[in-house]
C-alpha cells in the first residue's frame, strides 16, 4: 500500500493472536494507544473493499478523484457552507495509516510470540527471542513518518478484464501496488545485517553445513523479491544473488573450471566453487580483480582453446523457479557472453596473445541451453548484462558482439530480451551496434554517469523498442532529485514515447548500502539526504508512478525540501578549506630530491639488509580485539583499559615480527576497525553508518564513510599509537596512513562538487598527519593508495585527467618530508600495467603491490623494459586464501622478480594486509617468507 513516500505491505491474519499478549505487554499497550481493541476485527473506517490481489479505496477511483476536486473548488468558493456540509472522516488519514501499520506489525509480532509458545522447537525458541521480537516490532513502527500527507494516496482499481479479482471479504491477502513500468538492475545480496557473510564464514569454518547456508541464502532471496514486488516494481531481477561472485557463477554455469580443481563433469558444487574463489590446501585460488571502476572484486575466468564448456550450473533456472513458486515473475539475469569473455584471461599454460573472443562459438551453445530451460520454466524476459560495451571496443569486438546475439536469435524467440549497460557512456559505435540488434526488446543505459548517451538517444533510438532509463543512482547513497529525474524521463518521452520508457536504476544496487531503516544513529538532517538500496527501489517506483501520470505531490515536495536543505546547510561548506584547496592547485608538490638520492640517504639511516622484508600493515583482527573495541565505543570500559588492551596487542604483534625476523615492522592496526573508517571518524565532513555495509568480495564487506561536507583534520590521528609502537622495538616501525585517493574512492562521496576538490581536501589533512609523524620520530611512513586504480575512468579519453589529479593528491601528502624519511605506498588487486608511468610519477620511495594472485602479471611490464628506480615489493603470496605457500614456492617467486628487478630495490612482502587471516596461518606463511628471503640472500652473497 502506498502512503506518501512510504510503501507498506498490508496484511491480516485469520486468527487474532493479540490475546496472547499480556495487558502490560508493550505491544498490547500500543494497541490501546491507537484504540484498537482486537487485531482481527479492526478495519480502517474509510470505506474500502478487499479483493484478490488488490485493494481500492472508494476515494481512490478516478470518478472519486473528480468528485473530490469538485468539492475542493466548492470549498474555495463557499468555505463556510462546505465546512458544514462535509463531515470529517472518523479518523484522519495519518491516524488511519498509523493504525494500519500497527495492525501489520503487531499482528506479525504477536504471531511470532504465539509460535514460540506453541512450538517446542529449540531452533524456534532461540531465533525468536521475546525481547528481540519486541524490539523488532518497535523498530518497524518507526517506518511511519511523523507527518504523513493528508491526501489519500491513489491506488489502482482492479482490472475489469480479470475474472479472478473477485471480492473476498472473508479472506484477506497481502496487498501489492499495481506494477508500474519500473525495473531494478540488481540488488545487494549480503543482507541488511550481513547475514550472508556470517553464514558463509560459519560454513567455511565447518560450524554449519551446506543446508544451513542454503537456507540463509533462500531467506535473503525471498525477502528481496518480496520487497520489490511489495513496492510495485514490474521487472524484478533474479539470479543476481551469488554465494561469492556473479562472474564465478557464470564460470560454473559454463563448466569453465580450471583443471587444477579436479572437476570433470556434473553440477559444480560448493567444494569446487569455493576452491576456485578461495583456493584450498593443495591449489591456489583464481585471480581476483576490480569489477570495472568499483570496489567490488570478481573472480577472473581462466580460459584457453582446450577448455570444454558444458552446462554445469542450473542456478539461473532454479532461482527463477524459486521466485515463481512465491508468485513473483522475475527477469533472470545473465552476464552477457561478450562481457564474460573480455573480462577473462588466458589460462596459465596458454599464450598471452590468445584471442579470448575465439571462444564465442564454444560458449554460445551453453547459453542456448540455459535459455531453453528458462523458457520451459515459464520465463518471459531475459536480461543480459553487457557493461563491457561502455569500454573502448574495436571494430572486430563490436562485430563479434553483434554476431553473438544474432547467433542466439532463434533461442531468444519467445523471450523479451533486455541488454543492460552501465557505469559510463556507451560510445557511439557500440551504441549503434547495440541498438541495431533485431532480437532485443529493450536497452538499458546508465543515465547518471552516462549523460552523453542521452544525446545518442535523442539522435536515434530504434522505433518500437523499450528504453530502460537508469535515472536512479546505483552507486551512491544520496536521495534522488526526483524532479530532475522526472524531467529527464519527460525528455525521453518526447523521443521514444511514454509507453516505451521504463524507469530503472543506473546499475545494480549491489554497490550501495542495503536499508536506511537500519540506521538509528544518524542525525535526522543527514539521514533525510540519503537513500540506500531499499529506498532506491521506492524512488524507482515513485518516478514510474509519477511518469505514468499519478504524481505523489507530497513525496515530491518533501524530496525538494530535502534537496534544498542539503544545498543550504552550513555543515556542508567551509570557506577556509575551499580557499586552501584553491591554493593547492598552483603547485605540483614534488619532492626536491630525486628518488635515487633519497634512497641512499634512507639506507644510511635505516641500515636495512638486501631484500628487506615487511608486511603491508594489518594483523589478524581477533574476536577479543573486536569485542574490546566494541565495548570501548559503548563506554563499557574506560579509555585507560582500552589503551592498555591495545598496547598488549601491539606488543604481541611486535614480538612475533621480531621472532620471525621481519626487517621493517608494523604495529598491526589493532586500534582500527577499517583503514578508511578509522581516519574518517577523525576528520570533519565525514559521517558513519551502523549497518551501511557493501560487499567487496565473497564474505568481505566494507562500511564506506559518507563524505557530506568539506574535509579537514581537527587533531592528530595516529601519532599516539605509532609512537607507542616504535618504543617497543629498535627496528623501524611504519607509521600507517590511508591515502587521499583511497579514502575518496572507498567512501560515498558528495556529488555537489568535483571529486578532485574533495580529494585535495583529504590530501591536505593527511599532509598534516605526515608532518606530525615525522616530528614524532617515525622514519618510515606508509600512505596506502590501494584504490588508486579503481577510480580510473573506463574511457581512455578521460583517464589522463583523473591520473593527473590523483597522483598530485598523493604527492601533496608527503612533499615536505626530509630525504631520510622513507615514504611507502601500497596498491592491491587491480590491473596496474597500463598505469605504471603514473605509479612512477607518484614519486614514492617504496611501493608494495599485489602480484602473486594475478600470476605475476605485474612483472611483465618490467620484462617489456619499464625502468623502476624506486623500491618495489611485488607480493610473494596471496593473503586472501587460507592456503599457506611453502618457502620453496616463495623463493621461486623472488627469483622471478630478480630476473627483471635489481636486488637493491626489491622488497619482500605479502600481497596485502593480514587482517582477514588467522594467526596460525600468518605465522606459518610469514615464517616461510622470511626463510625464502634468507635463502635468496645467501645465494646473492655467493654470486
Amino acid at each position: 500500500m502506498a502512503v506518501g513516500s512510504y510503501l507498506i505491505p498490508f496484511s491480516f491474519f485469520s486468527v487474532s493472536r493479540s490475546r496472547h499478549l499480556r495487558r502490560s505487554h508493550p505491544l498490547q499497550q500500543e494497541l490501546e494507544r491507537l484504540n484498537i481493541d482486537n487485531l482481527h476485527t479492526w478495519e480502517p473506517k474509510r470505506s474500502s473493499r478487499v479483493c484478490e490481489g488488490a485493494v481500492t479505496s472508494v476515494e481512490a477511483r478516478p470518478e472519486a478523484d473528480q468528485r473530490r476536486q469538485e468539492r475542493e473548488r466548492e470549498r474555495e468558493k463557499h468555505p463556510k457552507h462546505m465546512a458544514e456540509a462535509t463531515a470529517p472522516p472518523a479518523d484522519t488519514w495519518e491516524q488511519t495509516t498509523q493504525k494500519m501499520v500497527a495492525v501489520l506489525v503487531l499482528t506479525e509480532t504477536s504471531q511470532l510470540l504465539w509460535s514460540m509458545n506453541q512450538s517446542p522447537s529449540e531452533n524456534n525458541r532461540s531465533s525468536l527471542k521475546k525481547g528481540k521480537t519486541i524490539r523488532m516490532g518497535q523498530r518497524a513502527l518507526q517506518r511511519v513518518p511523523p507527518s504523513l500527507p493528508s491526501r489519500t494516496p491513489s491506488l489502482p482499481p482492479p482490472s475489469s478484464s480479470s475474472p479472478s479479482l473477485r471480492c473476498a471479504p472473508s479472506s484477506r491477502r497481502p496487498l501489492r501496488p499495481r506494477a508500474m513500468s519500473s525495473h531494478i538492475v540488481g540488488y545487494p545480496r549480503i543482507g541488511p545485517k550481513r547475514e550472508l557473510k556470517f553464514a558463509l564464514e560459519s560454513f567455511w569454518d565447518g560450524k554449519t553445513g551446506a543446508e544451513d547456508l542454503q537456507n540463509v541464502a533462500a531467506d535473503l532471496r525471498r525477502s528481496i523479491w518480496k520487497h520489490m514486488a511489495g513496492v510495485g516494481i514490474k521487472y524484478i531481477p533474479s539470479n543476481t544473488f551469488s554465494y561469492y561472485d556473479q562472474m564465478l557463477d557464470t564460470t560454473a554455469m559454463l563448466g569453465a573450471v580450471p583443471s587444477r580443481y579436479g572437476w570433470e563433469s556434473g553440477e559444480v558444487g560448493f567444494d569446487v566453487y569455493f576452491s576456485m574463489a578461495r583456493g584450498n590446501d593443495s591449489v591456489p585460488a583464481m585471480e581476483m580483480t576490480k569489477w570495472f571502476d568499483t570496489n567490488y572484486h570478481y573472480i577472473v575466468p581462466e580460459l584457453g582453446p582446450s577448455v570444454k564448456f558444458s552446462y554445469a550450473s542450473h542456478k539461473a533456472v532454479e532461482e527463477f523457479k524459486e521466485a515463481k513458486a512465491l508468485g513473483i515473475d522475475t527477469v533472470p539475469v545473465l552476464i552477457g557472453p561478450m562481457t564474460y569473455l573480455l573480462l577473462s584471461k588466458p589460462a596459465k599454460d596458454v599464450d598471452k596473445s590468445f584471442c579470448l573472443l575465439s571462444l564465442i562459438d564454444k560458449i554460445l551453445p551453453v547459453y542456448k541451453e540455459v535459455l531453453t530451460d528458462l523458457k520451459s520454466a515459464g520465463a518471459r524476459w531475459i536480461q543480459f548484462d553487457e557493461p563491457i560495451l561502455v569500454m573502448d571496443l574495436d571494430t572486430n569486438q563490436l562485430q563479434a558482439f553483434s554476431d553473438a546475439y544474432s547467433h542466439m536469435e532463434s533461442s531468444l524467440a519467445g523471450l523479451n530480451v533486455l541488454i543492460a549497460t552501465y557505469f559510463a557512456d556507451v560510445p557511439a559505435e557500440a551504441y549503434k551496434a547495440l541498438t541495431s540488434l533485431k532480437c532485443v526488446t529493450g536497452f538499458g543505459f546508465d543515465l547518471v554517469r552516462g549523460l552523453e548517451t542521452l544525446d545518442l538517444i535523442k539522435v536515434d533510438f530504434p522505433r518500437g523498442k523499450l528504453l530502460f532509463a537508469g535515472v536512479v543512482d546505483g552507486r551512491n547513497i544520496w536521495a534522488n532529485d526526483l524532479s530532475a529525474s522526472l524531467k529527464t524521463l519527460q525528455t525521453l518521452e518526447d523521443i521514444v514515447g511514454k509507453e516505451k520508457v521504463v524507469v530503472s536504476t543506473s546499475c545494480s544496487l549491489l554497490h550501495t548500502a542495503v536499508d536506511l531503516l537500519n540506521e538509528i544513529k544518524l542525525d535526522k538532517e543527514l539521514k533525510s539526504w540519503l537513500a540506500f538500496a531499499a529506498q532506491k527501489v521506492v524512488e524507482v517506483y515513485a518516478l514510474a508512478r509519477s511518469f505514468s501520470g499519478v504524481k505523489d505531490e507530497a513525496m515530491f515536495a518533501s524530496n525538494s525540501m530535502r534537496q534544498a536543505s542539503r544545498r543550504s546547510s552550513p555543515r556542508v561548506t567551509n570557506a577556509t578549506i575551499q580557499h586552501n584547496v584553491a591554493a593547492v592547485m598552483k603547485s605540483d608538490h614534488r619532492r626536491s630530491t630525486k628518488v635515487s638520492a633519497r634512497l641512499q640517504a634512507q639506507q644510511k639511516k635505516l641500515n636495512l639488509p638486501p631484500l628487506p622484508t615487511t608486511t603491508i600493515g594489518s594483523f589478524p583482527q581477533t574476536a577479543d580485539l573486536r569485542r574490546i573495541r566494541k565495548e570501548f565505543k559503548a563506554r563499557k570500559i574506560s579509555e585507560i583499559d582500552y589503551v592498555q588492551a591495545v598496547k598488549v596487542e601491539f606488543e604481541k604483534v611486535v614480538k612475533l615480527q621480531e621472532e620471525l625476523g621481519i626487517d621493517v615492522l608494523v604495529h598491526g592496526e589493532a586500534e582500527r576497525n577499517d583503514m578508511v573508517e578509522f581516519f574518517g571518524e577523525q576528520l570533519s565532513g565525514f559521517a558513519f553508518t551502523s549497518n551501511g555495509w557493501v560487499q567487496s568480495y565473497g564474505s568481505r564487506c566494507v562500511k564506506p564513510p559518507i563524505i557530506y561536507g568539506d574535509v579537514s583534520r581537527p587533531k592528530a590521528m595516529t601519532v599516539f599509537w605509532s609512537s607507542m609502537a616504535q618504543k617497543m622495538t629498535e627496528r623501524p616501525m611504519k607509521g600507517m596512513l590511508t591515502g587521499p585517493v583511497t579514502i575518496l574512492n572507498w567512501s560515498f562521496v558528495r556529488n555537489d562538487q568535483p571529486r578532485y576538490e574533495t580529494c585535495f581536501q583529504i590530501a591536505l589533512a593527511i599532509k598534516d598527519e605526515v608532518k606530525d609523524l615525522e616530528k614524532a620520530g617515525i622514519t618510515v611512513i606508509q600512505i596506502d593508495e590501494a584504490a588508486l586504480r579503481e577510480g580510473l575512468p573506463l574511457r581512455r579519453s578521460e583517464q589522463e585527467l583523473y591520473l593527473d589529479w590523483a597522483v598530485h593528491a598523493f604527492r601533496i601528502t608527503n612533499c615536505d618530508v626530509r630525504d631520510t624519511t622513507q615514504i611507502h605506498t601500497h596498491m592491491c588487486y587491480s590491473n596496474f600495467n597500463d598505469i605504471i608511468n603514473s605509479i612512477i610519477n607518484m614519486d614514492a620511495d617504496v611501493i608494495t603491490i599485489e602480484n602473486s594472485r594475478s600470476d605475476e602479471k605485474l612483472l611483465s611490464v618490467f620484462h617489456e623494459g619499464v625502468k623502476y628506480g624506486a623500491g618495489i615489493g611485488p607480493g610473494v603470496y596471496d593473503i586472501h586464501s587460507p592456503r599457506i605457500p611453502s618457502s620453496e614456492e616463495i623463493a621461486e617467486r623472488i627469483n622471478k622478480m630478480l630476473a627483471v628487478l635489481d636486488s637493491k630495490v626489491l622488497w619482500v612482502n605479502p600481497d596485502c594486509g593480514l587482517k582477514t587471516r588467522k594467526y596460525s596461518e600468518v605465522k606459518s606463511a610469514l615464517s616461510n617468507m622470511v626463510a625464502a628471503t634468507k635463502l635468496i640472500r645467501s645465494q646473492l652473497n655467493k654470486s
